[in-house]
Order: structure tokens, then sequence, then C-alpha cells
């Protein structure tokens, strides 16, 4: 029984994509013109629809906003105004709450794009745009549940929603403005200086320094390594958490005692040449490249500025702080 209501809804959409003509360019130019809002209404299931349509127009740069038939016809007109365009959906085209709102509405003057499976109806004669849905049958085996006419409906929302963004050049920092608190918006706006916190996240040492002293700056800062730097300030190694285990171990095999791996130049046993971004880099940039590092994934990335002087150390666990997911586990330290 899935698989058949997946092929039928397959094929409905096909033939959906038949239907598509002059109508719907009509159709994206009226909204494209409408100054005010599109508000998009619909009964029962094609409401649930609607709000869909309604909230993708939205976040893409089409002011729009849902009225429930109902509702509209007991106050909510009020809501209605003369620079705005009426997007109606209704399968039969007869729908009473939709066909109660079409009187009022143009009176008001407020032009209509209908969605419907029948040309020959009241929304359909009343509109000033026609989009025909297939006239094909429900996925259920009654042909009674709203299925098929439900998914194609939002299938034609969405084509109406992405032909409008791109006829507006809608770019994807465009839609990170309306999505500010949202992951997409996050990847697309979020920077590295944002996740920093002044010299509590630049811990740094000179590269002349003791093993030992690096290790009470790793202490201290809590971030699980520190910077190297050289006399003029420049970014020249990195110590970890991790390679302090391994740095230990080897050091005391060659010298024998803990006392000599702790006097030991840090420049002796640091990483060199590490990996880094600017403040700047996006985020999620950063993320990516410490999921991706060679041949182990990383935790810490130090943050240089134009000079590659360190201006901060951003930690893997900031950036899942600020929400995003990663691949990366404490076994890949």
């Amino acid at each position: 029984m899935a698989n058949r209501v997946l092929e039928l809804e397959a094929q409905a959409l096909n033939e959906q994509r038949r239907l598509l003509d002059h109508s719907f360019t009509k159709a994206c130019e009226l909204m494209l013109r409408c100054s005010g809002r599109v508000i998009v209404t619909g009964m029962g299931k094609s409401g649930h629809i609607a709000q869909k349509i309604a909230a993708s127009l939205t976040s893409t740069g089409t002011a729009a906003h849902y009225l429930h038939p109902a509702e509209g016809v007991h106050g909510d007109l009020g809501v209605v105004h003369r620079a705005d365009l009426l997007l109606a959906i209704s399968h039969s085209g007869e729908t009473q709450e939709i066909t109660d709102l079409l009187a009022p509405v143009k009176h008001i003057g407020v032009p209509v794009v209908a969605i419907t499976t029948n040309p020959q109806s009241t929304l359909a004669q009343t509109a000033d745009v026609v989009l025909l849905l297939a006239a094909v049958p429900e996925a259920d085996p009654h042909n009674l549940v709203p299925t098929t006419s439900t998914t194609l409906t939002l299938a034609l929302g969405d084509a109406l929603v992405v032909a409008l963004m791109e006829a507006k050049q809608f770019t994807p920092e465009d839609f990170a403005v309306f999505h500010p608190q949202g992951m997409l918006g996050k990847r697309l706006t979020l920077q590295v200086r944002d996740l920093l916190h002044g010299d509590e996240t630049n811990p740094i040492v000179n590269a002349t320094a003791s093993f030992g002293e690096a290790l009470e700056t790793i202490t201290r800062h809590m971030l699980g390594g520190t910077s190297i730097v050289d006399a003029g300030g420049k970014l020249v190694g990195i110590i970890t958490d991790g390679d302090v285990r391994r740095i230990i171990r080897k050091l005391i095999q060659q010298d024998g005692t803990v006392r000599d791996a702790i006097t030991t130049r840090v420049d002796r046993v640091m990483t060199t040449s590490p990996s880094f971004v600017s403040s700047d880099t996006l985020a999620y940039d950063a993320l990516r490249m410490m999921e991706t590092h060679a041949p182990r994934p990383i935790f810490l990335l130090p943050v240089v500025d134009a000079l590659h002087h360190p201006v901060g150390m951003l930690h893997l666990h900031s950036l899942v702080q600020a929400g995003f997911k990663t691949s990366v586990n404490n076994r890949s330290r």
C-alpha cells in the first residue's frame, strides 16, 4: 500500500508539471507586483497547506499572511488591504467558506489567484488567474482522503515560492536575515569572532617558554590547549591536551625524568604549522575544517588576525553550544 501511495503521488506530480502554462507566469507577475501581502487561504487540509505556503513565502522575501476563511467572513477580513493579493485554495472550487470570501475581497479591489481542479467552479470563474491542479485520484483506496491533491497543492506552492525567489534574486544572505536563530541562518551568518571572549579564550605562550609554563597556561584557560608564538607574536605552533600526554611520554622515554620534561623548551615539543582560521571565518566553515582535518579531526583551532597574531582559540564545544551538530567524538581528540 505504501508503494502504491508513493507511486500514485509521483505520477500525479508529473501530470501537474504538464499543466504548467502562462497562467503560472501571470500568477508570479501578480505576486511580484503586489506591494502589500499575499493573503493565503484554504479550508481543512487545504488550510494546512495554505499555512505552509504562507510561511515559505514570508521566509523567502514575499510578505504573506494566512487567513482562515471562516474567520475571514467574521471580522478577520480586516487584515486584507487594497495593496494585497489573495491566493485561494479549494480542490473543488466550491468550498463555501472560500466562496463567501470572494465578493468582499473583490469589493476591496484585491486580485485573486486560485488553485483548484475545477476551471468551471465559482472560485475559478471569479479569480484573475487560475492555477489548475491535475484531476487525479486521491491515494487512498476509496478516493476520499486528501492525499494526492494536497501533495500537488504543496508542490505547486513550492514552485511559486522558488520562482519568486529566483525572480527577486533572493540570496542565501537574504535568507539568513529572516532566520537569524535557525541553523540555516547560523550557518550563513555566525562568525568565529562571535564565539570568542577576549583573553579568556586566547591562551598564548612564547616559543621560548618551558613546557611547564605551557601546562600552566592550558590549565588556567581550560580550553584544552594553547597557541605558541614567536618573538614577534606570530603563531608558530600549538599544544593541546592530547599533545601533552604524548609529549610527556616521549620526553620521559628520552630524558628519564618528569622534571626534564617540564623544563623542556616548548618549541621543541609543540605541533608546528597548526591549522588556523581568521575571526571573520564562518563558524560552520571552521567546524567543517575541524571535522575533516587529516589525519584525524581536531578539537581546537587558533584564531589569528591579518598579521598572524593569535586573537583567540576556538573549541569544538563552543560550536556545539552554538547549536551545530558534529560527527567528531572524544576518541578523535
